[in-house]
C-alpha cells in the first residue's frame, strides 16, 4: 500500500511541476463549458428572409408584418424579381423566399385558395425545417384570421362546436432550448477527455523520457504500478467533473434535479471504461503524437458520434445502432441527461449503471492484462 502511496504522490508532484497540465485539466474544461454550451444550440431564432411582392396589395403587407411581429424572421431584402431572390440564398444572406403572386389578394377576396411560394435553403436540414414550420403556423394562423373576417362580413354566427385543440406541456425542458440538452453532454464528453487523453499521453511520456522503463527495474509489481497511475487520473477526473457541473448551474442556470450521489457514482462507472482506454491506448503506442491521434480519432469520435450526444441514435440505420449497445458513453449520457434534466436515480436508471460497472471491469481487466504483459 504504501508504494501504491508514493506512486499517487509522485504523479501529483509530476502534475504539480507541469502548470500547463493544471490549465488543461481544471480551467480548459469550464472554458470548454462555456464555449460549447453557447455553441452547440440547434434552436433556430431570427431567420433571415427575402420577400418578393409582385401583387404589393394590402393583405401581402398584411403577411410580411406577420412574419416579422413574429420574432422569428426577420426580412433582410426585398426582391423585385427572381434572379434577386435566386442571388440572395444562392449567397447566404437568405435562408427562406416568400413569393406572393400577383393575384394574392384577388383570390382572397374571392373566396378562393390564395397559395404563395416559399423557397428554403436546404442546405441545413435542421435550420430548413424549424423555419418551415414557423412560416406554416403563421399562415394557419392568418388564414384563420381572414375565415373569422369573412364570417363577420357575411354576418354568420361562428360556432365552435366540435372543435379540438390541443394544450401542451412541455416536462424537463420548457423552454425548448437545446442547451439545456446539450451541456449536460458536454460534461460527459470533457470527462472522457480529460481521463481518456491524460492517462495515454502520461504513460507514453514516460516511455519517451525513459523513466517508465526506471520504474520496471524497481521492485514494484506491474498491478502496483496501475493502480498508481490510474489512481491520480480518476481525482482529476472527478475534480474537472464536480467544476464543470458547478459550471452547469452558474453560467447555465441548469440544476442537477435528480440523485448527485448516483451520478458521482454513475461517473466512477464511466471512468473505468476511459480509464481502461486510455491505459490500452499507451500499450499500443510509442509517442504522444500516436496516442493523441489514436486517443481521438479511433476512440473519442466514435463514442461521440454514436453515444446521442449530438445525433439521435433512433434515427440511425439499424445495423448502427447495433453498434452503439457496446459504447460505454451511450450509457453515461442516458444517465447524466436523466439526473439532470428529469430528475431520475438508481430505481430508473440501473440498468444503465450495471452496463456501465459490467463494461468498465471488462476493459480496464484486459487493458491492465496488456500492459501487465508489455512490463514482463
Amino acid at each position: 500500500m504504501q508504494i501504491i502511496l508514493h506512486l499517487i504522490k509522485k504523479e501529483f508532484l509530476q502534475f504539480k511541476r507541469d502548470p500547463k497540465m493544471f490549465v488543461l485539466v481544471l480551467i480548459a474544461p469550464v472554458l470548454q463549458m462555456i464555449l460549447l454550451g453557447y455553441a452547440a444550440v440547434l434552436d433556430v431564432h431570427k431567420v433571415a428572409a427575402v420577400v418578393y411582392d409582385m401583387d404589393n396589395s394590402t393583405e401581402s403587407r398584411k403577411f410580411i408584418n406577420d412574419l416579422t411581429s413574429s420574432a422569428y424572421f426577420q426580412i433582410k431584402y426585398k426582391a423585385y424579381n427572381y434572379d434577386e431572390v435566386t442571388n440572395q440564398i444562392m449567397k447566404g444572406n437568405a435562408i427562406l423566399a416568400v413569393v406572393f403572386p400577383d393575384d394574392f389578394e384577388k383570390n382572397i377576396l374571392r373566396g378562393k385558395p390564395a397559395p404563395i411560394q416559399l423557397i428554403i435553403d436546404g442546405s441545413d436540414g435542421n435550420t430548413a425545417s424549424i423555419a418551415a414550420g414557423y412560416i406554416q403556423a403563421i399562415a394557419a394562423d392568418y388564414s384563420r384570421s381572414l375565415v373569422v373576417q369573412l364570417m363577420e362580413r357575411t354576418g354568420r354566427k361562428i360556432s365552435l362546436s366540435g372543435t379540438i385543440s390541443a394544450e401542451p406541456r412541455i416536462w424537463y425542458n420548457p423552454e425548448l432550448k437545446t442547451r439545456n440538452f446539450m451541456v449536460p453532454g458536454i460534461a460527459a464528453l470533457l470527462l472522457m477527455i480529460v481521463t481518456l487523453i491524460l492517462t495515454s499521453l502520461a504513460i507514453v511520456k514516460e516511455k519517451e523520457i525513459g523513466t517508465l522503463e526506471q520504474l520496471i527495474v524497481t521492485p514494484i509489481k506491474p498491478h502496483q504500478m496501475i493502480i498508481g497511475k490510474l489512481v491520480p487520473f480518476t481525482i482529476l477526473g472527478f475534480a474537472a467533473v464536480i467544476i464543470v457541473l458547478g459550471a452547469m448551474q452558474i453560467f447555465f442556470n441548469i440544476p442537477i434535479r435528480g440523485s448527485e450521489a448516483f451520478l458521482f457514482l454513475s461517473t466512477a462507472l464511466f471512468v473505468l471504461s476511459t480509464l481502461g482506454l486510455g491505459l490500452f491506448v499507451s500499450t499500443i503506442t510509442k509517442t504522444q503524437q500516436q496516442a493523441m491521434m489514436i486517443a481521438i480519432f479511433v476512440i473519442m469520435m466514435p463514442m461521440v458520434f454514436l453515444s446521442g450526444f449530438a445525433f439521435p441514435i433512433e434515427n440511425m440505420p439499424r445495423v448502427i445502432q447495433y453498434f452503439t449497445y457496446v459504447i460505454p458513453m451511450r450509457y453515461f449520457m442516458e444517465i447524466i441527461r436523466g439526473v439532470v434534466l428529469k430528475g431520475l436515480g438508481f430505481n430508473d436508471l440501473w440498468f444503465q449503471a450495471l452496463i456501465l460497472f459490467l463494461s468498465g471491469t471488462v476493459i480496464l481487466f484486459l487493458s491492465s492484462l496488456r500492459f501487465k504483459k508489455n512490463l514482463d
